[in-house]
C-alpha cells in the first residue's frame, strides 16, 4: 500500500498543486487543520511566492479581521505605518504574533516598493470583526461607510447624521461584553438603538448600489472597494449582534452562520480582483457542510467555502492540508491505519497529494478516521477525499513559539 501511496504524492510546489485542479481557480483556498503551527504558514509563504512569481497572484486573504487588515494592506502597498505596529494592530485572533505571518507581510511590502499599483500585491482579512468572547462594536465600518457616501452624495439622501450615529451607537463597550456569547443578556444587539441602527446601516449599503454610476466616477477603485467592505460589514455586524442577544435555540447555529456569510462576502470581493490565494482553517473553506458539538449541543452550518464555492463553481478550489504530528500538544506519531499514518511513512516533509488519485488506491475501505487527543487539531475526514480539490501533507510541527488558538 505505501509504495502505491507514493504514486499520488509530488513535492510541494504551486505548479503541481494547479496541475491537479481541472479549472484554473479564481480563488484558491488554503485550508489548515490547526491554528498557531508556523510550519504550516511557512509552507503557505512559500506557496504564495511561486503563485506571485509564477502564475500571476495578486491577492491573499487570511483569517482575521477584515477591518484590521486595512492596516496591514495600506502597510504593504504604500509602507504606512510600520512593520512592528501592522503586525500588533492588524491582525486578529492573536496572528500577528506569528514569525511566518511577520514574513509574510514584510515579503509582500519589500515585493511592492517600487512597483506600480497595479502590479502589487493586496492583502486582506477575510473574518468578521469578531473573536470567541464577542464582536466589535460596529461603530468604526459603520461611520466610515457614512463619512463615505457623505462626501460624494447629496445631503438629502443620507438617511441620517453623524450625530444620529453616535447616539445610537453609545459607549463601544457594551457591544464587546466578554460575556455577551454565552449569556444573551449581555448583549446590547436587540435593543431599540440596535434596531434603528440595523435599519439605517442596511439603507446607507443601499445607497452604495443606488448611487453606483456617480460613485463609480468619483471614487478610485480602492475607495469603493473599501466602502463596499464598510458596508457589508456593518450589516453583517449588527446581523450578528442581533443573534447575540436572543434567546433562541437557534441562536448558535445563526452565530455561526453570519460569520461564515460574512466570511464568503469577503472571499468573493477577493476574488474579484483574483487569482486570489486565502488561508483559513480547513472548517471555514471545505464544501462539506460544517459541524462541532458544544456540551451536549450538535451544531451545523454551512461554512465560507461552501457558499462561496457555490457562487464561484469552478472558480473555486479547496486545498485541505493534513498534519502528521504536534508533539507539544499530544498529537504523537499518527496510528498506521488512519489517511496521515499512511503518508506519514513517505519521506517528505512537506508534499502535494492528489485527492483522486489516492482515493482510487485506497479503494472502497478508506482508512479510520484519525481522533485527536487534543482540541485545537482537527484531523481530515477520509470520507471528503472526494470533495478536496488537491491536499498538502506537512509531516511534523516542531515545538516553538505559539500563537493564539481563536477560531
Amino acid at each position: 500500500m505505501n509504495d502505491a501511496i507514493k504514486d499520488a504524492v509530488r513535492p510541494l510546489d504551486a505548479g503541481i498543486l494547479l496541475g491537479l485542479l481541472p479549472d484554473r481557480p479564481r480563488l484558491l483556498a488554503l485550508g489548515e487543520p490547526t491554528h498557531g503551527e508556523d510550519v504550516l504558514l511557512e509552507a503557505r509563504n512559500d506557496l504564495l511566492r511561486q503563485l506571485v512569481e509564477q502564475e500571476g497572484y495578486r491577492t491573499v486573504a487570511i483569517e482575521s479581521d477584515c477591518m484590521m487588515g486595512l492596516l496591514v494592506d495600506d502597510y504593504v502597498t504604500t509602507g504606512t505605518g510600520s512593520l512592528d505596529d501592522v503586525m500588533a494592530k492588524g491582525f486578529s485572533h492573536g496572528f500577528g504574533a506569528s514569525a511566518a505571518n511577520r514574513e509574510l507581510v514584510r515579503w509582500m511590502r519589500a515585493y511592492n516598493d517600487g512597483r506600480p499599483r497595479t502590479e502589487q500585491l493586496r492583502f486582506a482579512g477575510f473574518d468578521g470583526p469578531l473573536e470567541m468572547t464577542g464582536a466589535a462594536s460596529p461603530r468604526q465600518a459603520l461611520t466610515a461607510l457614512h463619512a463615505y457616501l457623505a462626501a460624494r452624495v447629496d445631503a438629502e439622501l443620507l438617511c441620517c447624521t453623524p450625530e444620529t450615529l453616535d447616539h445610537l451607537l453609545g459607549a463601544d463597550d457594551p457591544w464587546s461584553h466578554p460575556d455577551s456569547l454565552r449569556d444573551p443578556a449581555r448583549s446590547v444587539g436587540q435593543s431599540t438603538e440596535a434596531r434603528q441602527l440595523r435599519l439605517l446601516a442596511d439603507d446607507l449599503a443601499a445607497l452604495l448600489d443606488t448611487q453606483l454610476p456617480h460613485l463609480v466616477a468619483v471614487s478610485s477603485p480602492d475607495e469603493l472597494d473599501r466602502a463596499r467592505l464598510y458596508a457589508r460589514t456593518a450589516t453583517g455586524l449588527l446581523r450578528y449582534h442581533f443573534w447575540l442577544a436572543d434567546t433562541s435555540p437557534g441562536r448558535l447555529a445563526q452565530l455561526l452562520g453570519v460569520r461564515a456569510t460574512m466570511m464568503a462576502a469577503n472571499l468573493l470581493a477577493a476574488a474579484e480582483h483574483g487569482p486570489a490565494l486565502a488561508y483559513a482553517h480547513n472548517s471555514h473553506l471545505q464544501r462539506e457542510r460544517s459541524s462541532m458539538r458544544l456540551g451536549s449541543m450538535p451544531l451545523k452550518w454551512w461554512s465560507a467555502g461552501s457558499i462561496t464555492a457555490s457562487h464561484l463553481g469552478p472558480g473555486y478550489a479547496f486545498v485541505a492540508t493534513a498534519l502528521g504530528t504536534i508533539r507539544h500538544h499530544g498529537v504523537d506519531t499518527p496510528p498506521p491505519d488512519t489517511l496521515e499514518g499512511l503518508l506519514y511513512t513517505l519521506p517528505d516533509d512537506r508534499c502535494t497529494v492528489d485527492p483522486r488519485l489516492l482515493a482510487a488506491i485506497l479503494g472502497e475501505q478508506p482508512p479510520a478516521p484519525r481522533t485527536s487527543p487534543w482540541y485545537g487539531y482537527a484531523p481530515l475526514d477520509p470520507a471528503q477525499l472526494g470533495s478536496v480539490d488537491a491536499m498538502v501533507f506537512v509531516k511534523d510541527c516542531p515545538a516553538g513559539a505559539q500563537i493564539s488558538q481563536s477560531e
